[in-house]
């Protein structure tokens, strides 16, 4: 018969020759490990990493699969993910040649490379940049 306890988990009874674990192991367990690894990662990194799946929940949302796997790539040649990267005069997850960017959130180099890959290569058929377009001068030129 399966029962649910006071925190609304699902209990059930253990098979034959099978002795449950004590009651509220996991949990802890799960709470220990969760503590352990927030107190490992110092803040600015907890901030870049969220900063990253930003961009990249921004990319799933906004692109399709294709045009997706080509902007990742992009962002892995150029900066790999670092939104503090710097080469020369060139900031960003993206290198962009631009002032601007040298402090630019994550949000505003998504959008700063969103223009300019629109009026550089232009867009897909769904309107969207054509990133494969801007990835394939990239890799031509060799500068990846």
């Amino acid at each position: 018969m399966n029962r649910f306890d006071t925190h609304g988990t699902l209990l059930a009874r253990a098979h034959q020759g099978l002795t449950a674990a004590p009651k509220g192991r996991g949990r802890r367990v799960a709470i220990a490990i969760g503590i352990v690894l927030s107190m490992a990662m110092p803040l600015d990194a907890q901030a870049t990493n969220q900063a990253i799946r930003y961009v990249k929940d921004l990319a799933a949302y906004q692109l399709t699969d294709k045009q997706e796997a080509c902007h990742h790539e992009i962002v892995y040649r150029e900066s790999r993910w670092d939104p503090k990267a710097k080469n020369g005069s060139h900031y960003g997850l993206y290198q962009g040649r631009s002032n601007s960017l040298k402090n630019a959130s994550t949000v505003k180099q998504w959008w700063w490379f969103w223009h300019y890959v629109t009026h550089r290569y232009g867009v897909t058929e769904y309107d969207e940049p054509n990133y494969c377009k801007a990835l394939h001068h990239l890799k031509t030129k060799g500068w990846q």
